[in-house]
């Protein structure tokens, strides 16, 4: 569909590229290929499968920078011309600058040209030295809109960078726009009346998942190197679900989600994640090393990680909740490959396990959402949120309107407000003693050297619209919010449709690093990200 270049074509390059321990003559194989057609640009910046890596571009770009073999300009003129290609099919760059990324690139390439205490220092000092980011449109990006898809906040555009965003452009990263989101990142496809609907780079009929759906579409179309979500109830486990590709949603309170709209309230700040988003595993530790900042010690990042002395367990379903629909038959053949993969491959045993709790996955997450801070505040009703910065919306004035078309708000917004408006004023009694007897039961499996693998929806990438009649199929990822776990969405290749499968790893509070382990090796097992060009 758009003309990648082949999983082999590129393998022989990279492999031929990375044994060569001469620099001149790694410049000179790399540029042998440049002139063979465009694999060269992806293959500096991506890894394995039809493109190569950040840690390629780390490695082996700027050492071929300093070379003066491939530009930072050449790099990233090379992802604006796909985004260009791809995004009048997605939509999933909404806000694009690529003016001042050229510019920033050119500056790339004036610092190689000018640092005389060589490569490895530029290596130490800005690890992702002119690699190309996208960046979720929630997330203030200097400059940028940030409106989360709501007409009534049209023309807001931020003043400074949101945290996170600001240590990766410190290390060197070069943003290329914004995406899009759901209307207040609020629902599982990212459609709003700002911006419109996004587009599944593997079947334009399907979502990419939401909230973050314009990161997943446009990474998994290779229009960039590396993203960020964020994620409260699945915003980055399910667009990497329907994208094929990697996200990693943290222990919550690592990574900062200060300085994103909306702003977490009530006691959601404790749910509420944000992390990497991208093409390959490899990708993912070193954007967490950077994203994390000052609270990097929290986590054990450099810890070397032996799979065989880990504890595996595997969890296939939800018990058969009459919020969520069964998991597909090729969701769980899936998942007992992986089981079947790990102990040949391993020789561990992967035991499965049932948490009957999970059966009330949706209202313990609807009911933990809704909960007052430690000062007795709850959080900014979703109403309000609708009509800022102005005055809160009427759901049900709203509704009417939908059904004239005159609604600025989308009907997944309008149903939420509606559902707001009817939860009762005090929680369950029972559904808070499901949490916490989940909690412990977790906690207890778990430890610090086990995980544990989880469906990450019910089905694979559904249908423009159709999530509104089975609205509570992200219990499988929201439940995990309120648990306050790390997962890591891992992709399984394609299924029967041509559309990405996948699974969730999870694993003990602040153990992050072994999630990240594990989805190296599935990484290996089961290939990765796959291109949509080629299916």
């Amino acid at each position: 569909m758009y003309g990648w270049v082949t999983h082999n074509e590129c393998s022989v390059v990279k492999d031929k590229v990375l044994k060569l321990t001469n620099v001149e003559a790694a410049c000179t194989e790399m540029k042998a290929a440049w002139r063979r057609g465009p694999l060269p640009i992806l293959f500096l910046q991506q890894h394995t499968g039809p493109c190569c890596c950040v840690r390629v571009c780390v490695c082996v770009c700027v050492r071929a920078c300093v070379c003066l073999q491939v530009s930072s300009v050449e790099v990233v003129q090379a992802y604006i011309d796909r985004i260009q290609e791809v995004n009048p099919l997605l939509n999933a760059v909404v806000k694009d600058r690529f003016g001042s990324a050229l510019q920033e690139a050119a500056q790339v390439d004036k610092l190689i040209e000018e640092e005389t205490g060589g490569e490895e220092v530029l290596e130490d000092r800005l690890p992702l030295l002119g690699v190309p980011l996208s960046v979720k449109e929630s997330f203030a990006l200097q400059g940028m809109p940030f409106t989360t898809g709501l007409l009534s906040r049209r023309g807001i555009v931020a003043m400074v960078d949101t945290p996170l965003v600001a240590l990766l452009k410190r290390a060197g990263a070069i943003p290329l726009g914004v995406t899009n989101t759901s209307e207040l990142c609020m629902w599982l496809e990212s459609n709003n009346h700002l911006y419109g609907i996004t587009n599944n780079p593997y079947n334009l009929e399907r979502i990419p998942g939401g909230s973050s759906g314009g990161e997943g579409s446009i990474l998994g179309a290779a229009g960039a190197v590396i993203g960020v979500g964020s994620d409260i109830g699945g915003s980055i486990r399910i667009p990497c679900f329907f994208n094929g590709i990697f996200g990693h949603k943290t222990t919550p309170g690592v990574v900062s989600s200060e300085n994103q709209y909306p702003p977490a309230s009530g006691r959601q700040g404790e749910y509420l994640s944000c992390g990497p988003m991208c093409r390959y595993a490899e990708d993912l530790l070193p954007m967490l090393k950077i994203m994390a900042g000052p609270k990097i010690n929290m986590l054990s990042l450099n810890t070397k990680v032996d799979l065989k002395k880990l504890r595996f367990f595997t969890v296939p379903h939800d018990g058969g909740s009459p919020f969520t629909y069964p998991v597909s038959k090729e969701l769980v053949d899936v998942q007992r490959k992986v089981v079947e993969r790990l102990e040949a491959d391993l020789g561990v045993k992967v035991q499965e396990v049932r948490f009957h709790e999970l059966h009330y996955g949706f209202p313990i997450w609807d009911i933990y959402m809704g909960l007052p801070d430690k000062e007795g505040n709850p959080p900014t009703p979703f109403c309000e949120l609708m009509g800022e910065p102005g005055r809160p919306v009427w759901p049900l004035w709203e509704l009417l309107k939908k059904m004239m078309g005159k609604s600025e708000h989308t009907m997944a917004a309008i149903g939420l407000a509606l559902t707001e408006k009817i939860r009762g004023s005090k929680p369950s009694p029972f559904i808070i003693q499901q949490k916490e007897k989940l909690q412990k039961e977790v906690e207890a499996l778990l430890g610090n050297d086990a995980v544990f693998l989880y469906p990450s929806h019910p089905r694979v990438a559904p249908k423009h619209h159709h999530p509104l009649l089975r609205p509570f199929d992200f219990a499988y990822t929201g439940i995990i919010n309120i648990l306050g776990l790390p997962v890591t969405q891992c992709p399984l290749g394609l299924g029967e449709e041509g559309l990405p499968l996948g699974v969730q790893v999870i694993a003990g509070k602040l153990q992050d690093h072994l999630t990240l382990a594990v989805a190296l090796y599935l990484e290996k097992a089961f290939g990765g990200w796959r291109d949509p060009g080629a299916h």
